[in-house]
């Protein structure tokens, strides 16, 4: 990569704070004395939890649908949140998955990235979840209302992205796990189209 194309951190003010982030004003400089004030976007690290298991024989996801206030409409997701101040993400994967859908499993990471490297500087890990169990019941925040389901994974698959699937981080829930499949077959994509849950 070309190093020239680094800018310096002169300086960094927040602008602006909500519950969930804050808007912070950053002052850079480029290697040739260019000078700019920039939108930076200081959020916790997120994760997503892929909870995989088979139902008579089927490979499925356990997903959740939600009201979202961003967008104004009810979409279709996996297990999700943010990444409390000192805690491993691995940590907040586990308990998101336990408070939005009473479950535990055993957990790999797939990988994370940058969800918008334009303007925002966290995180988002994303995490499978085999050997699914459940153990208890929803523990949701006061505003969350939460419906768990379970969607074939081919229909996940075929349908991320549009209708329901209208979120950018599930496309990149399923770009890691469609990797991930690449070198672990046994997850198998494919099922009888007689078949249902």
């Amino acid at each position: 990569m070309n190093e020239k194309l680094k800018w310096r951190t002169d300086s960094r003010k927040v602008a602006y704070t909500t519950p969930i982030f804050s808007v912070n004003s950053v002052e850079r400089t480029a290697h040739d004395g260019r000078h700019g004030t920039f939108v930076e976007i200081k959020s916790p690290d997120w994760i997503v939890a892929l909870p995989w298991l088979r139902v008579d024989g089927v490979p499925c996801f356990i997903m959740e649908e939600q009201y979202r206030h961003g967008s104004d409409s009810i979409t279709r997701e996996f297990p999700a949140g943010l990444v409390e101040e000192g805690e491993p993400a691995l940590d907040a994967a586990m308990r998101e998955l336990m408070e939005e859908t009473g479950m535990k499993g055993s957990f790999t990471e797939l990988g994370n990235v940058c969800p918008n490297s334009a303007f925002m500087s966290n995180r988002q890990s994303f995490f499978l979840v085999t050997d699914i169990e459940k153990v208890g019941g929803q523990s949701l925040d006061a505003n969350e209302e939460i419906d768990v389901i379970t969607v074939p994974v081919e229909d996940a698959i075929r349908d991320m992205g549009k209708g329901a699937y209208d979120n950018g981080i599930m496309m990149m829930a399923i770009g890691f796990f469609l990797r991930y499949v690449e070198e672990h077959p046994e997850l198998g994509l494919r099922h009888p189209s007689t078949e249902s849950v």
